[in-house]
C-alpha cells in the first residue's frame, strides 16, 4: 500500500504545529505565573523566605564627622574667655554669622570677625591650628555634629563656618565641661603629630559686605 506524499507532508506539518503550540503554551503559562508571583511579592501579598529577614542600615556615628587630631595628653579645657571665634556664614541664611557670634559672646567667647563662607553642607566646620586645639574643643562642646579641621594657622584663633544644617547652639545648660579634668579624646581621633594641616581658608570675597547686606 503506497502513502500519498502530499498526505504525509500534511501530517508532519500538523505534528510540528501541535508541538509548537504546546511549547508556546507552556512558555506563556510560565511567564504568566512568574508575573503573578512578582506582583504578589511586590505588593507583600505573600512572604518570600529569603526576603523575610530585616535589612538594617548602619546608624551614623554621633560626634565628629571628619578625622580630627586628639587633644594633647593632659590638655585642660580652654575657658571661653580665652577663645577668640570668627564666624562665617556658609548656610545662605541672612545674618546667621552675626547672630551666632552674638550667642557665643553671651556664653563668654571672645568675638572675632564675621563674614560669608563658601556654601557648606552639614552643620558646620571648626577650623583651628595646632596652637588652638583646646580652643577648638571648647567651642565644639557648644555645637552638635560639627566637624573639626586642623589647618596651618599659627595662632590660637578658631573659625566657625556655619552650614545648611546648622540649627543653633546646644542649650547652655546641656554643655557639660569639667574644667578640672583633661579634655577627653574623641573616638577615632588621630595624634596631632600624625596630622597634615590643610591650608587656611578665610572668608569669602567681600564677606563683611555680604554679611552686613544679608541683614
Amino acid at each position: 500500500m503506497s502513502v500519498d506524499p502530499d498526505r504525509a507532508r500534511q501530517l508532519r506539518r500538523r505534528q510540528v504545529h501541535e508541538r509548537q503550540a504546546v511549547v508556546f503554551g507552556v512558555l506563556l503559562a510560565s511567564l504568566a505565573l512568574a508575573g503573578l508571583g512578582a506582583a504578589a511579592v511586590y505588593t507583600d501579598t505573600v512572604d518570600v523566605p529569603f526576603l523575610a529577614r530585616d535589612f538594617s542600615t548602619p546608624t551614623p556615628t554621633a560626634g565628629l564627622a571628619v578625622v580630627a587630631p586628639c587633644p594633647p595628653a593632659g590638655a585642660m579645657p580652654a575657658a571661653p574667655g580665652a577663645v577668640t571665634v570668627n564666624v562665617y556664614n556658609g548656610s545662605g541664611r541672612p545674618n546667621l554669622a552675626g547672630s551666632t557670634l552674638g550667642d557665643l559672646t553671651t556664653r563668654g567667647f571672645v568675638a572675632g570677625a564675621t563674614g560669608n563662607a563658601a556654601p557648606l553642607k552639614g552643620v558646620g566646620r571648626i577650623s583651628y591650628g595646632a596652637a588652638g586645639v583646646a580652643s577648638a574643643y571648647a567651642l565644639w562642646d557648644h555645637i552638635d555634629e560639627v566637624e573639626l579641621q586642623l589647618d596651618a594657622r599659627a595662632d590660637a584663633t578658631v573659625d566657625l563656618a556655619l552650614g545648611e544644617g546648622f540649627e543653633g547652639l546646644v542649650p547652655a545648660d546641656e554643655v557639660l565641661v569639667d574644667a578640672a579634668a583633661p579634655i577627653p579624646a574623641p573616638t577615632g581621633c588621630v595624634p596631632l603629630e600624625q596630622m597634615t594641616p590643610v591650608p587656611v581658608v578665610g572668608p569669602a570675597p567681600a564677606a563683611a559686605e555680604g554679611e552686613a547686606a544679608a541683614g
